[in-house]
């Protein structure tokens, strides 16, 4: 945030300009994160649609590119659940697109799923959620640590409230709700960002670990679960909650644009929508003590790093 935690009714005009600079939005297919690249790329940026299905990877690129003619973007695979195809990704990244990335945007996420395993046997909401993003972020580290004034945004979720982590229990393997699964991946989300901060600080890098959540958007995450698991009931429910006080995808993703580029982000802050942390302009949230402790955010980087593989040797030394 800005110096004086206002943000004044930010809005997409506000964005400054973008012209020179890469980033790259995981999940940019739909719902927010399509609304993050497009606005991204209005605004001069190189974006790079990172998305798991290229069938709506393609759509996305030209439908973008249909409002925003002049947009330079690509779509490249990338499936969260799949640590192979993380390290591809990030490979394909390094050897085409050269030594920039000015932004990477940690938006794709999984809800309220029935229960499931990732390509790697991890639960799919942590695997998806934190796991891979954990994943891409230590692979695409040199390139931010290489590119001044660099970000990496991960988007949450007010559900984090909901539920801390079980350190003994990542994968849900003791007792799967799929509530609370979703919720510990959320405030595992938290304390990747509150970690990365600390450890990019202590390197002395000026790489920028931020936090937004868009609060209640009306998006295609609502229904997703309930209808993997055949209640009808509920997603029917969830679509008239969407109609009925859901924010427009439009709007849930100012605080995610907010928090990638407005001057003056501060390291591990978080950053969602004004009123009552559900919907309107970009602002300070509130969040859940748990996601600040630094000894939760130690132990589930250690763990993740043996769980990925992915060791941010970068900062180290």
């Amino acid at each position: 945030m800005t110096g004086s935690g206002r943000t004044r009714g930010w809005a997409a005009r506000d964005i400054p300009d973008q012209e020179g600079r890469v980033a790259v939005v995981t999940g940019a297919n739909s719902g927010i994160g399509f609304v993050t690249a497009r606005e991204l790329a209005r605004r001069g940026a190189r974006v790079v649609l990172a998305c798991r299905s290229a069938e709506r990877g393609g759509d996305a690129v030209r439908l973008l590119s249909d409002e925003v003619p002049d947009a330079d973007v690509e779509f490249r695979r990338l499936d969260l659940g799949d640590l192979a195809s993380v390290r591809e990704f990030a490979e394909g990244f390094e050897q085409d697109l050269g030594g920039r990335l000015d932004l990477l945007v940690n938006n794709a996420g999984v809800m309220a799923l029935p229960y499931r395993r990732t390509t790697d046997g991890f639960e799919t909401q942590f695997g998806v959620n934190h796991l891979g993003h954990f994943a891409l972020t230590g692979l695409l580290l040199p390139q931010l640590l290489a590119t001044p004034g660099a970000r990496v945004v991960t988007v949450s979720s007010m559900a984090h409230a909901l539920a801390n982590i079980d350190i003994g229990d990542l994968n849900s393997e003791l007792r799967y709700r799929r509530w609370p699964a979703y919720a510990r991946s959320k405030s595992a989300n938290l304390l990747f960002v509150h970690e990365l901060a600390r450890r990019l600080a202590d390197s002395g890098a000026d790489v920028v670990a931020a936090a937004a959540h868009p609060g209640y958007a009306a998006t295609n995450l609502q229904s997703t679960g309930p209808r993997m698991a055949g209640r009808r009931a509920t997603e029917a429910f969830m679509a008239v909650g969407n109609r009925v006080i859901g924010q427009s995808a439009d709007t849930g993703a100012l605080p995610t644009l907010y928090a990638a580029t407005a001057p003056g982000v501060r390291p591990d802050s978080f950053t969602g929508p004004r009123f009552l942390a559900w919907r309107g302009a970009p602002a300070p949230s509130p969040r859940a003590p748990w996601t600040r402790n630094d000894v939760a955010g130690e132990r589930l980087w250690a763990a993740s790093e043996v769980l990925t593989g992915v060791t941010y040797a970068a900062l180290k030394g």
